[in-house]
């Protein structure tokens, strides 16, 4: 089996490797990958090779989807996948989501659109949350001294572990196309995990701030202003996934029994999967 992907990043990197190891082929775009983009002859010559497709890449600042704008063509696999987003739901004030709620009501209206068009190309298209992993977590903002832990009453968030992200979509190439939420079991609040952090690695956690006198970034404020629980039971029920991290403290526990300070990586983390 061969997979091209478009974006070949943090999270589709992770998923590369796994498949690696099972005997696939791997090509793509993307500081993983060996090709450009823009390289369109090599690109196409690519998914012609390719029995699967993934993309990872996000929408433009004009709205379009790179990827189906100048290949959107040439994308005859037998499997095509998308990693999105579940900023595709908007604030629902923390009610629980599924896959059958609407989509393109919050601020990320090019993803919404974007999910869409992937959709109904036939892609099996997995929404994430917030991701983390191996030198995108808690314990790396403690260490820059970037955390931060903000009174928000009644916020929440899903998450989802970057292993847990490649093992749904490995559970989806056997699936029929449509749309699949990958998040774990247990949204919370963000200084949870904080606070987590910080007791493994023995540190006090940081001051609580105001959320209004935090300096947050118009992206991180945007965050703040939606407000969802991420259902899973589609993802359980056809795909047979189980998140191997079902909340951030087995996530978190196993990042800490496998990291240390000096291995981390210095990469900045994702927020709802800005960066995939």
């Amino acid at each position: 089996m061969r997979l091209f992907v478009f974006g070949l990043g943090y999270s589709a990197g992770v998923l590369a490797q796994g498949l690696r190891a099972r005997g696939w082929q791997i090509e793509g775009t993307g500081r993983g990958g060996t090709l450009a983009f823009e390289d369109r002859a090599g690109v196409a010559a690519a998914l012609m090779r390719a029995t699967h497709v993934l993309s990872s890449v996000p929408p433009a600042r004009d709205g379009t989807d790179p990827v189906l704008a100048h290949y959107g063509s040439a994308l005859r696999a037998p499997w095509i996948g998308y990693l999105s987003s579940t900023g595709v739901y908007g604030d629902c004030q923390g009610a629980w989501v599924d896959e059958t709620a609407p989509t393109g009501i919050g601020r990320r209206t090019a993803r919404s659109e974007a999910d869409r068009a992937w959709v109904a190309l036939g892609a099996r298209v997995f929404r994430l949350p917030g991701i983390y992993g191996p030198g995108r977590s808690a314990f790396d903002r403690l260490r820059q001294g970037t955390a931060q832990r903000l009174i928000a009453p009644g916020q929440v968030f899903s998450r989802v572990h970057v292993a847990d992200i490649a093992g749904g979509v490995i559970a989806g190439l056997s699936a029929p196309p449509g749309a699949y939420n990958l998040a774990d079991d247990y949204p919370c609040d963000a200084n949870a995990v904080i606070e987590e952090a910080a007791r493994l690695l023995g540190v006090a956690p940081p001051p609580l701030v105001p959320l209004e006198s935090a300096g947050l970034s118009p992206m991180a404020r945007a965050f703040y202003a939606e407000n969802r629980r991420v259902a899973n039971g589609k993802a359980r029920r056809v795909l047979g996934w189980r998140p191997a991290y079902p909340t951030y403290r087995e996530g978190l526990r196993a990042l800490r029994a496998t990291t240390s300070p000096t291995s981390d990586s210095s990469d900045p983390p994702t927020l709802n999967g800005v960066q995939r």
